[in-house]
This record gives C-alpha cells, structure tokens and sequence, in this order.
C-alpha cells in the first residue's frame, strides 16, 4: 500500500525522555542510540525509536504527549519522587522543555479548537519540516499539589489527566494494585469534570476505573490501553469496559509495548522465550475493540513508544516510529475499508478532539 496516512499517536512521554533520558529529540534516532551505546542505566538504553524527525517522516502530525511524575511514600516497591512538591517541580521542568521546543519550531500546543484546525491546515499543505502538534496530558496525578494546582495545569495548557499510574496514588490506585479512588481522588475526579478536562482512564485500577466513571460525566479516553482478553492483566480492558467507553464515545488507543501484548512477558528482558512479538497482535487489540464496538470509531493509536522501553521491549517490525504506517497496511490486509483505516490512523481521535477542546 502507497498510501502514507496522517498519524494521531494518543500517549508519547516525549518530555521524559528529554529530562530523565537526557535524549534531544531533534537528534536522529540513530545519533541518539550511538550516544548511548556505553549507557547501561536503563534497560533500554540505544534502543530508542523516537525524534522528531521520524514523526515527521511517519507523518505524525499530532500526538497526545504527557507530564509524568509520580510521588511514592516511604518505603515504596514502586520509584517515584519522595514529596508532592518535588513531582509538582518535575512536571514544570517538563512544561519548560515542551515551551522550548515550541520556540524552536518543533512543536505546536493544541490546547483548543481553533489551534486544532490551524495545525491540521499547515499540515494539509504540505510544507516541510511543520512542527509536530501535542495535546498536553497528566500521566498519573500525584504532582498535583492541590485543587488551585490543577487551575493552574488548565491555564497553561493542561487537557487530559489520567489520576494514577502504577502502584498506589495520592488519587487513586494504578496499575498492579487494587483499590478505589481517595476522598483527594474523588474531588479531583469532579474537578477536572468542571473545568471541561478529559479524563484518562488508563492504569486506572479497576475499582478506581469504576468510581471515576460513575462520578465524571465529561468526555473520557483511554490514551494507551489494550484488550484483557489477549492478555489477562487489569492493566487492559474487559470486553464489558470496553463496551461501556464505547457507550461513552471514547477512544481507546492501542500500545504497542510487548508485555501489554504477550501474556506473561518480562518486562526489561530481551528475546524471551525466542518470541518474535509481531504488529499484528496490535492489530488483534485494535480489531477487537472495533469488533466489540461494532465500528471503527473508538479504536485507534496510543503507541506509548519509548515510555521507558525500546525495540528490546516492542513488536519487531517497529525501529521508530515512523514504522507506525505499517499498521495501515495490515488492516487493510484484515479487510478495513479506507475510511475505516483513516479512523484509526488519526481520525478518531480528531473528532474527539473537535467535540470535546474548549471553543
């Protein structure tokens, strides 16, 4: 297939990467990996497959990208920062990074829908070298010192919130835990419900997950969620979660990480098992919500690439992410129509976005 379609990625913690991987975006993936061919900190050290070059030749226009910093307690299993107010400094770092960027021409804020409809005309143009437009989203909560902070998060330019991430929270419980939301959990949930903010619903717990639902009434999304029926984990979704997003006219974006992929998978461990993790399980995910759903409007692209793993960590035909247009050529091997593919690729989440960014 020669079609090269327009890509929304729905979750990319590219701000993470800047400051805790000390990664410059505007290098080549390739001149990123040889910088760090000698680096043995993290696991996935000169495996990167993200900059902002190959979004650009993946033509990714758009993308979903976080602030993350969690807050742990002492004696955690689970790293983090050590006080609410260190996680709160951590995301203004990142908030730093994404305003240079924007000055240096290689991203865009999309924070209502006028800024949509700009960016997505630019890149209608096909002028070269546009920079990559970013809905602002919270990866967990913890940093969010107070109810005036999250005022503050919305004002400059804050959109999305996902209340945990892994372990136990200031707000909820997240992934590999069980528990509810917090009384803290609970206002916030209403919070973000009327400042008009869209609620993430991933690494919700599923008690958190059935709470939050039941109190927010505003648009939600999964930004980087798969189907538990592949991989039986309460970090994916049940068939009766997925139906009731659909219900909710969310979007559920499809990552590609293996162990969300490959029931039982070691996180962090290369060639396990000798399985060779292929694109077409995350067909499978994004097929099945599609199925489920009975259409294509709810399923789409959430790729969390680089979100603390890399190649060694994903399906084998992905070297960056530019590599994400082979899933179009998959699904339309599966029998998805053009319109169909162009939903998933991008158009799904634009349309949220167009119904649910301030005017």
């Amino acid at each position: 297939m020669s079609k090269r379609y327009r890509i929304v990625d729905g979750h990319l913690d590219l701000s993470m990467n800047a400051l805790e991987w000390n990664r410059d975006l505007r290098w080549s993936v390739e001149e990123i990996r040889e910088s760090e061919k000698e680096m043995t900190d993290k696991p996935d050290r000169g495996r990167g497959t993200v900059s902002f070059g190959e979004m650009r030749r993946g033509n990714v226009q758009l993308c979903v990208a976080t602030q993350i910093a969690r807050y742990v307690k002492k004696g955690s299993p689970v790293p983090g920062w050590n006080s609410q107010e260190q996680a709160w400094a951590h995301t203004q770092g990142q908030l730093a990074w994404y305003k240079c960027m924007e000055e240096a021409g290689e991203m865009r804020p999309v924070r209502n829908k006028s800024e949509l409809e700009n960016h997505l005309s630019d890149w209608n143009s096909g002028r070269k070298d546009l920079p990559v437009g970013y809905v602002l989203s919270l990866e967990g909560a913890d940093s969010i010192l107070s109810i005036d902070h999250l005022n503050r998060a919305y004002e400059y330019g804050l959109r999305a919130v996902g209340p945990a991430h892994f372990g136990p929270g200031i707000y909820a419980w997240g992934t590999s835990y069980t528990g509810p939301l917090t009384a803290r959990g609970r206002e916030l949930i209403k919070k973000i419900d009327s400042l008009g903010m869209i609620l993430d619903v991933t690494h919700l717990s599923d008690e958190s997950y059935r709470e939050a639902l039941d109190l927010f009434h505003g648009p939600v999304w999964a930004s980087h969620n798969n189907c538990r029926i592949f991989c039986e984990h309460p970090r994916q979704f049940t068939d009766d979660q997925i139906r009731e997003l659909v219900e909710r006219d969310a979007v559920i974006g499809a990552a590609l990480d293996n162990w969300m992929l490959v029931p039982g998978w070691d996180q962090g461990k290369t060639g396990q098992k000798g399985l060779k993790v292929s694109l077409e399980l995350v067909i499978n995910n994004i097929d099945h919500i599609c199925q489920t759903a009975g259409d294509s409007e709810h399923s789409a692209i959430g790729s969390d690439l680089d979100g603390a793993f890399g190649t060694e960590q994903s399906p084998s035909e992905i070297n960056t992410i530019a590599d994400l247009q082979l899933i179009a050529s998959l699904l339309e091997k599966r029998g998805y129509k053009e319109t169909d593919i162009m939903n998933i690729m991008s158009e799904n989440w634009i349309r949220f976005l167009r119904k649910n960014l301030p005017g």
